[in-house]
């Protein structure tokens, strides 16, 4: 495990991202999109188990232009303060500018075949879909993407394979919303969503209080398949 430093693309500055290579020295990349608690140990832990299953896989500091490596839980008030104060000054735009900024560095990493997918987990979600929808990334997938539903135009004439996993008791995402993005996106043939009944947001998140383990296995199993599909392994 180690970090790496990425450059802007708008030339504005540079930011880290933990980097966990596999066992084989080499594969895939697949860029890990931050929640809105930053590069915390939840993220290194989802990078480190991409790792394990082959890929080499980037998280990048995806809140450095407001405050850099900033490493939040989800375990008190406070911190959930100030988690939402980031969420609130995040430029959703540059955001997906430096994943595109983490796809180009990963690809430049010698032990990265090529190909290169992104996951994102809440805000990560939504950019996830940002990342599929507007980026050379070859593949996409998001968990409980907040937002998702005012940005549906986004993906017209979008090709690459995209997957979203959606908590049907989501209080992020309100069932309407739900219904707007099953509505707006399933005419799409690469795009599969899956909606998890009776889960609420971050069912995935290691000892979250949401977490759930039979979803979480579920959802992060379709996950592998889709990587597998779209980029090996």
């Amino acid at each position: 495990m180690a970090e790496i430093t990425i450059n802007a693309q708008d030339g504005s500055g540079s930011f880290f991202g933990y980097l966990a290579t596999p066992a084989s020295g080499s594969g895939p990349g697949i860029v890990v999109i931050q929640e809105i608690f930053g590069v915390n140990q939840v993220m290194r832990d989802i990078t480190d188990w991409l790792a394990g299953e082959g890929y080499v896989a980037l998280c990048p500091d995806l809140f450095w232009r407001i405050e850099p490596r900033i490493e939040l839980t989800d375990k008190s008030q406070a911190e959930w303060d100030r988690a939402f104060e980031l969420y609130q000054a995040f430029d959703v735009p540059k955001g997906v500018d430096d994943i595109q900024a983490a796809v180009t560095a990963l690809r430049a990493q010698p032990a990265c075949s090529g190909k290169v997918g992104a996951v994102g987990y809440c805000l990560g979600g939504l950019l996830a879909y940002l990342t599929g929808c507007k980026t050379d990334a070859d593949t996409a997938v998001g968990y409980y993407g907040v937002g998702i539903d005012g940005m549906l135009d986004a993906a017209q004439g979008l090709a690459k394979p995209l997957v979203l996993h959606i908590a049907e008791e989501d209080g992020f995402c309100p069932k309407e919303a739900q219904a707007q993005i099953l509505q707006g996106l399933g005419g799409n043939d690469a795009i599969t969503i899956y909606s998890y009944a009776g889960q609420d947001h971050a069912f995935a998140r290691v000892g979250g209080e949401h977490y759930n383990a039979e979803a979480a296995g579920l959802a992060n199993q379709r996950t592998l398949e889709a990587f597998r599909a779209a980029l090996g392994s």
